[in-house]
């Protein structure tokens, strides 16, 4: 498991984290019931506070990625293939609808911003 942080984001470091984890296990690289490391392991490889990292496991945990044994650890869970394809969904529609406020914050019209998806989906 490579996660990389990028001190630079706006984005919360537990979330570059979560997002990295998902990726990961939607994509099979983290297969079901593989051990993550300990919260003190990654916290300490990744440099960062270990509450941050027991953040983002209880993020997974929440969203049903992670299994969290107490006293043993956590793993991956066994994610059910429809809730992994949602999951991508919801965040293709979230990164669409932000694309829509900002067309719509520079003037943009319906039309144009659908002209402008036809052209780049052709891509």
């Amino acid at each position: 498991m490579n996660i990389i942080i990028n001190n630079s984001s706006m984005q919360p470091i537990y979330e570059q984290i979560v997002e990295q984890m998902k990726a990961e296990i939607l994509k099979g690289d983290l297969v079901p019931d593989t051990m993550l490391p300990s919260v003190r392991t990654l916290s300490k490889d990744l440099r960062i506070s270990a509450l941050t990292v027991k953040k983002a496991y209880d993020a997974l945990e929440q969203e049903g990625f992670v299994v969290t044994v107490h006293g043993k650890g956590s793993f991956v869970s066994s994610v059910n293939a429809n809730l992994a394809i949602e999951q991508q969904r919801r965040e293709v529609e979230k990164v669409m609808l932000e694309a829509i406020r900002m067309g719509r914050s520079c003037g943009m019209k319906n039309d144009e911003m659908k002209e402008l998806f036809e052209l780049m989906i052709e891509e």
